[in-house]
């Protein structure tokens, strides 16, 4: 982030968001919202107006596990290190405008709207942690119930605990931890795909980390399969074992609280050795691997650029197979997560191409374009508006005299025509009285060869 902040060629816009996109290939116009932080750029992120502060709220970059003032610095690497208000929580003591040097708050921030010609826009919108419902394997419910974004922070040196392995009730080292695996995930009532290994992977990464620091700590992992498909992956795994990470194959359906311990027991089946029954067993702390989902907000954008997403919630791509980078609207591409899930070795490889297919498309300087695309008859237009409602790619606007479609715009894909009760629209190239007379123009032939 650093070397793209420096790059003079690279225009970095932090804490804002995209609110329009209209335009084709080579004349996209984006508008942006920049939200106020209200804090100036000349902040130089001191931290004196952190310290002063009263008013405090949740960290969100800490997974909530702690505190931050309610003006902050989002994150310790955060790229362009200046502070941010937050608003929700600001009392307006106005002590943090007083502790400042350069004189850098400001209160009076707006709304900013910016807007800018593009030629070809990369999707790279990443992904979120799933949120499992309330109360699901206790989750929200027990305290003790974490899932594994929260113990990365907590085993980040610059986490809440300063690296300390500790669960969230009494701040004391759990000496009894158990891992679930696909929460959220290959569960027909909630996301029935696979994090692509991400969960399978994590799990093994921080089991390993725990009995590195903590060798007398029982780790079990609770799985159904575990999916280590990758280079050295399966030697990981098998690391792992080695280490004294115990691997259960087992599913489990309930957790249940001691209300005065705070330790968590479960039923455990070994569906491996049968032999061993079901049995109940006590741990310390329990950390949920959750799926990989779609980052939240997506909606918005998919709404905003009129992309198709696939019935995972994930952005479409012209072919799963033979082209996941770019989608269906010339000019747009996919990288990363936005398209699927994928390990970082995956989006970065998609990334690669992402910036591949957008160069190419630039350096060519002209963009070709099949004309097959729809027709209005505006004497039979009702202007009832169903095309422009079905339409994917916002193609299709209305006018005094009817339908009018954008020839850059339209994909020919035909959602318009088979919606419309007038039958007004029909596909340049494809119009049924051009395949009546080719039949027609066949059926001669035949008779002619018949005589």
């Amino acid at each position: 982030m650093l070397d793209v902040a420096r790059n003079e060629n690279i225009n970095l816009i932090t804490y804002a968001e995209v609110t329009g996109i209209s335009g084709y290939v080579g004349n996209f116009n984006v508008e942006i919202t920049q939200r106020p932080r209200y804090v100036k750029d000349v902040c130089n992120g001191c931290g004196a107006c952190m310290d002063v502060c009263p008013a405090h709220g949740h960290n969100e970059f800490n997974q909530f596990l702690n505190s931050r003032p309610a003006i902050y610095i989002s994150f310790a690497q955060a790229v362009p290190s200046i502070a941010q208000i937050d608003m929700t929580k600001c009392i307006k003591c106005q002590l943090c405008q007083k502790a400042c040097e350069l004189e850098a708050i400001d209160f009076d921030q707006k709304e900013e709207k910016m807007r800018f010609k593009v030629g070809t826009i990369i999707i790279s919108t990443g992904w979120d942690e799933y949120i499992p419902e309330d109360g699901y394997l206790g989750y929200n419910q027990y305290d003790n119930v974490i899932t594994q974004l929260q113990l990365e922070r907590i085993l980040a040196p610059n986490g809440p605990t300063g690296g300390h392995l500790v669960r969230p009730s009494d701040a004391k080292e759990p000496k009894k931890i158990l891992f679930i695996q696909c929460v959220g995930s290959r569960d027909l009532n909630r996301n029935a795909y696979c994090s692509s290994g991400v969960c399978c992977m994590i799990s093994i990464k921080n089991s390993k980390l725990i009995k590195q620091h903590y060798p007398d700590t029982e780790v079990d992992v609770a799985y159904m399969d575990m999916r280590a498909a990758g280079k050295y992956y399966e030697e990981y795994y098998t690391s792992s074992r080695k280490e004294g990470v115990k691997y259960l194959r087992s599913n489990i359906s309930r957790v249940e609280e001691d209300p005065k311990t705070k330790n968590l027991s479960v039923k455990v089946q070994d569906t491996l050795r049968e032999s061993l029954g079901v049995r109940e067993k006590e741990y310390d702390l329990i950390v949920l691997s959750a799926a990989m989902v779609p980052t939240y907000g997506v909606d918005v954008l998919k709404n905003i650029i009129k992309l198709e997403v696939t019935p995972d919630g994930f952005f479409k791509e012209t072919h799963a197979r033979l082209d996941p980078i770019t989608t269906k609207i010339p000019g747009i591409s996919l990288a990363g997560v936005a398209q699927g899930p994928k390990s970082i070795a995956e989006s970065i490889m998609q990334a690669g191409g992402a910036a591949a297919a957008a160069s190419n498309l630039m350096k060519r300087g002209k963009f070709k374009i099949n004309l097959i695309i729809a027709d209005v008859d505006k004497e039979k237009c009702s202007k009832c508006e169903l095309c422009i409602l079905n339409c994917p790619y916002n193609a299709i606007k209305m006018s005094k005299d009817g339908a009018e479609v954008d020839e850059i715009t339209c994909r020919g894909c035909g959602s318009c025509l088979s919606n419309c009760p007038s039958e007004a629209i029909t596909l340049k190239y494809y119009r049924e009285k051009q395949y009546e007379d080719q039949i027609d123009a066949l059926l001669r032939e035949q008779e002619e060869e018949a005589t």
